[in-house]
């Protein structure tokens, strides 16, 4: 069975194409709930305008079902609390400026 640790892992490989960094280190990932063999994936992006939302939960989707004892991935995208810079891990904001 997959552990949180685990598929904070496999979503470092989600990347944001703009700021070339991955969703963990954003503060994308809102949280990550496991039962038995299912994950859900909770995250934002940056702008509720922002277009790449199916393409965030096609690679979440991606990614986390390579994961030893996944079987079935799903996702949400909540705009609620709102992203803010804040979020970020001080290895991002060190990258992005801030």
């Amino acid at each position: 069975m997959a552990t949180v640790d685990d598929v904070e892992a496999a979503l470092s490989n989600v990347i944001d194409p703009e700021l070339g960094l991955d969703f963990v280190e954003l503060g994308l990932i809102y949280g990550i709930d496991i039962d038995g063999n299912d994950v859900h994936v909770t995250f934002s992006l940056t702008t509720p305008a922002c277009p790449i939302g199916p393409q965030v939960s096609e690679q979440i989707d991606e990614f986390v079902s390579e994961l030893d004892g996944v079987n079935n991935v799903t996702s949400s995208m909540i705009f609620t609390p709102p992203w803010t810079p804040e979020r970020m891990s001080e290895d991002a904001k060190f990258a992005l400026g801030y």
